[in-house]
């Protein structure tokens, strides 16, 4: 019988409870990719679903939420972090273009910033990527494009920025608004 995301969800509870720092989100990342082979998943909860971002599940006691990204239009993300989370994306359909970013001015401006890029990868279907906490990344996905996150808690409650490359400003990030 094909991974479930019931099953997906109960893993996710048991790992995070006995490990929650970046052994057990590793484990929730191949957990993942797991359940990103289940085709009747990825159907249901990415290419059937209505377009936006949909939380699947937020763990009253640990925190965790898993969404679904549900994109018609290409995006390409500025620099970003998840604050004192951490997340997982794990790809659906299509692709997305990763880029992970570092600070070259040690973080002594908290309104500018000086990054470089330090690592660029694809997702592709069935593969997850995993940003521990306070990792800037940035996201770049075709029309289409579906994914599933996993973060530690629910991002419209921590503080979070995004970094202009341009300008070098940090800006404070508004809620996800998920649906």
């Amino acid at each position: 019988m094909p991974y479930q995301l019931d099953q997906f969800i109960a893993d996710c509870r048991s790992i995070l409870a006995r490990d929650p720092g970046p052994k057990g989100r590793e484990e929730v990342r191949t957990k993942l990719e797991t359940l990103l082979g289940n085709p009747d998943f990825v159907r249901e909860h990415c290419e059937e679903a209505p377009r936006g971002l949909h939380v699947l599940y937020e763990d009253s006691d640990l925190g965790f939420q898993v969404l679904a990204h549900i994109n018609d239009k290409a995006r390409v993300s500025p620099p970003h972090d998840h604050g004192a989370s951490w997340a997982i994306y794990g790809q659906a359909t299509h692709y997305t273009d990763m880029t992970e970013w570092e600070r070259e001015d040690n973080g002594g401006d908290p309104k500018h910033a000086k990054l470089k890029p330090v690592k660029k990868y694809r997702l592709t279907p069935g593969h997850a990527g995993i940003y521990q906490d306070g990792k800037i990344h940035s996201i770049d996905y075709p029309d289409h494009s579906r994914f599933v996150r996993v973060t530690g808690t629910n991002l419209d409650r921590i503080n979070r920025v995004r970094f202009d490359l341009k300008t070098g400003e940090v800006h404070q990030m508004t809620p996800q608004q998920a649906t």
